[in-house]
């Protein structure tokens, strides 16, 4: 589904759309300029490897000229020991050179609206909390959850799409996603 953004009350000076097999290098090089290297030593990073992401909801933002601008994708995990589906959001990332245009926001918007959409119970991520709460994400739930492998506790944080999906659960999260075929992962990696 495409979604036309307005952006300081232009018109649409960005389009959100599903990724495409076209999509992946231009992808990847905007996650190495915006977050790094250290990017795939994360610990969420341990739960997509190997993984594709959750069906319908990998969306890049195409600029005007049909570039990629900004990208986010949803993964499914199950969490810890009761073993119930979930989502975990990232990398959210929009290209250095455009930060502070709403890209990232209307990203964050149209991924979570898709996977309500699509009836997904809760999304999680690992990130910045006072960037998140303005889409209703909140460590209030995930105190009994953790990610395999080192992360910051106070940012591992959740939004309920269904409410009372995230009451009672508790333990590691774990990948349950669709996993790639072999070929596809040292393109994907």
């Amino acid at each position: 589904m495409e979604m036309p953004v307005e952006i300081g009350g232009h018109a649409p000076a960005f389009m959100m759309v599903a990724e495409t097999a076209a999509d992946v290098s231009a992808r990847e090089a905007l996650l190495d300029r915006a977050m790094g290297p250290k990017r795939r030593k994360k610990s969420s990073e341990k739960l997509r490897r190997g993984r594709r992401p959750s069906e319908g909801l990998a969306f890049v933002a195409r600029d005007a000229s049909g570039g990629v601008a900004g990208t986010v994708r949803l993964w499914d995990v199950r969490l810890g020991e009761g073993g119930a589906a979930a989502l975990l959001l990232g990398p959210l990332a929009v290209d250095p050179s455009l930060k502070n245009a709403g890209i990232g926001s209307a990203l964050m918007r149209h991924a979570i609206a898709e996977a309500a959409r699509l009836g997904h119970a809760a999304i999680l991520l690992v990130g910045d909390a006072p960037y998140y709460a303005r889409f209703g994400f909140s460590a209030e739930k995930t105190g009994s959850l953790a990610m395999p492998g080192p992360y910051e506790r106070h940012r591992l944080l959740a939004l309920e799409l269904v409410e009372g999906a995230l009451d009672g659960v508790h333990g590691t999260l774990k990948a349950a996603g669709r996993k790639l075929k072999a070929q596809a992962l040292t393109s994907a990696a």
